[in-house]
């Protein structure tokens, strides 16, 4: 048993700690140079009046004139987030029955079919794309699942000849827009359900069964 009159002696009271003062930098701090060309909402915290921006953005830019669908349409496109991966969509029930839909149609369409792949042919691989889909007030109208195929990993002359991509120019849709305008047109948008592209096929073309597929044998491969 220790006696109540023993003293403890710790280390710091034969060594003293002193603690040296806090050292602040007196260098003058000052952005990047090209900053001064774009509004930086750091900017405001330098006092030199040659980082100071003339023409603040939110001086220009407001929903205060635009009309309240077109101001909720634009407030809704922030409210949802779209996942970037499988992995991160198939925890949502939402997404997962999105990617059901999207195997369902490709399927009825008889986009490809179940087989082994032969020696020596090469395959490709596929991804999902995840986008919202509003109305044009900005309530959510469903979520769309596309699935891609990464076609950049095909070979000229081996599993393809020829290119094949219908892509509508920016240009050609201002001038669709300015003759609706000129002959008060009345315009209606289409939406396609399935954007995979359908064509008749005279390559052998193989793809790695999309994500989330339950396939019997998993050496399976779609012949597209």
């Amino acid at each position: 048993m220790s006696n109540s009159s023993t003293k403890y002696i710790s280390n710091n009271d034969i060594f003293p700690i002193t603690a040296d003062p806090v050292r602040f930098s007196t260098r003058l701090k000052t952005p990047l140079g090209y900053l001064c060309d774009y509004y930086c909402g750091t900017i405001s915290s330098y006092s030199s009046p040659y980082f100071t921006n003339p023409y603040p953005l939110q001086s220009f830019f407001s929903y205060f004139k635009c009309s309240s669908n077109h101001t909720s349409f634009c407030l809704s496109i922030s409210t949802h987030r779209e996942p970037h991966s499988f992995k991160e969509a198939n925890k949502l029930d939402c997404w997962r029955e999105a990617m059901m839909t999207e195997l369902q149609t490709l399927q009825a369409n008889r986009t490809w079919s179940l087989v082994k792949l032969p020696l020596g042919k090469p395959f490709m691989g596929c991804r999902w794309v995840y986008k919202v889909k509003y109305k044009a007030d900005g309530t959510l109208e469903r979520y769309k699942a596309r699935l891609v195929a990464h076609a950049f990993t095909q070979t000229e002359g081996v599993d393809f000849f020829e290119t094949f991509s219908p892509v509508a120019k920016l240009t050609t849709v201002q001038f669709l827009m300015f003759v609706v305008v000129a002959n008060d047109w009345y315009l209606q948008q289409l939406d396609v359900d399935n954007a995979f592209l359908h064509r008749d096929l005279h390559e052998e073309v193989y793809m790695k069964p999309p994500p989330g597929m339950h396939i019997f044998y998993p050496s399976l491969v779609c012949k597209l």
